[in-house]
């Protein structure tokens, strides 16, 4: 009798623990999101653009699934953590998916208001409704899809979502290069290669660059065509490739169904060729930096804007493509261009000497004498060993 009391008490107590994210809910078309105040309307409308992006890829019949895909929100770092560990043993930063074999209990747990949850939700909301559809799917599929997505960000004040290209795994993927497709796909039956993840995205970024109802990933424009036919068709091998994904199947029956169907339409050694041809034509950020340093000193202005602009996308807080983008914005004569690029780069961390100078012989060359002399005072200050020199003999002559 003692030992149900204590039960009891102890159910109770976990009721009135997480009885404040379970008052409201809030449903939409495929999810059912409980949490304060139901999770938030934007919460809905994020998850149903999130799902909208990811079918637009995979065409799954949203009448398949056993029930709405259910997210749980939560505001408290401390609720979060106590809901988290519960359930894993241990705190998860925040956003989580938990799996489990009976649909009824799968859930998407998010920390709302936390840095890791922007980082995090793309990537678990992905896998979430992957394993909606298919339960145990390939992992190359699974982690493969969930880095390409999640580099999606949701606009709350538009309620849109806004996709880059994540090439934060392009570097780990290069390194590995030349690289077995049959390794990746197979992964599930015979142990994934080193560097998985990498190699996992890789593979789906290969695919997705190819054009729908083309034949050719770009870059590069194209491998040779077998003989006696047209070069593969990468699009449709992929989107045929989901349509043999069984939600009844284990990981590694469903990923030999899925080579096997890529394999009928393009052939191992065109595939093989083709995706190292792909990933060796992509370029990581230091590659562009210096490509695009090259590029500058041998005064080729527009060649160096193109890489300096490229290498911005892969790292947008870093202060050096800013830098030389303002460089060129001063050859070009925009010197208010130039002053913003440089004020950009130092808000990102660059050199304040470095930017101190610049921006003074950007204003001396746009006619602003007191500014510029302010300014390459400041340089000097800042670094006089590399610095005060210089910086006199320009003030001399401005003066």
């Amino acid at each position: 009798m003692k030992k149900a009391a204590v039960f009891f008490l102890a159910v109770s107590l976990g009721a009135a623990l997480y009885s404040q994210d379970r008052l409201a809910e809030n449903s939409s078309a495929h999810y059912e999101i409980s949490g304060p105040e139901g999770g938030g309307d934007s919460t809905a409308a994020e998850m149903e653009a999130r799902f909208e992006a990811y079918n637009q890829v995979f065409r799954f019949d949203p009448s398949l699934l056993a029930g709405p895909l259910k997210v749980r929100v939560f505001t408290s770092q401390d609720e979060y953590d106590a809901y988290v560990s519960a359930r894993l043993g241990g705190p998860r930063p925040g956003a989580v998916y938990l799996h489990y074999s009976d649909p009824g209990h799968r859930e998407l747990v998010i920390h709302r208001g936390s840095a890791e949850a922007d980082r995090l939700v793309p990537h678990q909301a992905f896998i979430q409704f992957l394993r909606g559809f298919i339960p145990q799917p390939p992992g190359w599929i699974r982690e493969g899809f969930a880095i390409y997505f999640s580099s999606q960000t949701f606009d709350r004040e538009t309620a849109s979502l806004g996709q880059g290209e994540n090439l934060d795994w392009l570097e780990t993927a290069k390194k590995a290069a030349p690289v077995s497709p049959e390794a990746v796909f197979l992964a599930d039956k015979n142990g994934p290669p080193p560097d998985f993840p990498a190699l996992a995205w890789s593979l789906a970024a290969f695919f997705m660059a190819a054009p729908a109802g083309g034949t050719a990933p770009a870059p590069p424009s194209a491998g040779t065509a077998p003989a006696g036919g047209a070069a593969p068709d990468y699009r449709r091998a992929l989107t045929d490739a989901f349509m043999v994904l069984s939600p009844s199947a284990g990981a590694e029956e469903n990923a030999q169904a899925v080579y096997r169907r890529i394999t009928l339409i393009a052939r191992e050694e065109d595939l093989s060729k083709d995706y190292n041809a792909y990933l060796g034509a992509k370029k990581t950020f230091p590659q562009l930096v210096t490509e695009g340093q090259a590029a500058y000193g041998a005064k080729n202005f527009s060649g160096a804007g193109d890489l300096f602009r490229q290498a911005r996308e892969l790292k947008k807080d870093h202060p050096l493509p800013y830098y030389y983008l303002g460089l060129l914005a001063y050859e070009g004569k925009d010197y208010t261009g130039a002053e913003a690029l440089y004020q950009q780069a130092r808000d990102r961390g660059a050199d304040k000497a470095l930017i101190q100078y610049a921006l003074g012989v950007n204003a001396a060359a746009a006619g602003k004498t007191a500014e510029a002399v302010s300014l390459l005072k400041e340089a000097a200050a800042a670094d006089p060993g590399k610095y005060k020199s210089r910086t006199e003999d320009l003030i001399k002559r401005l003066q």
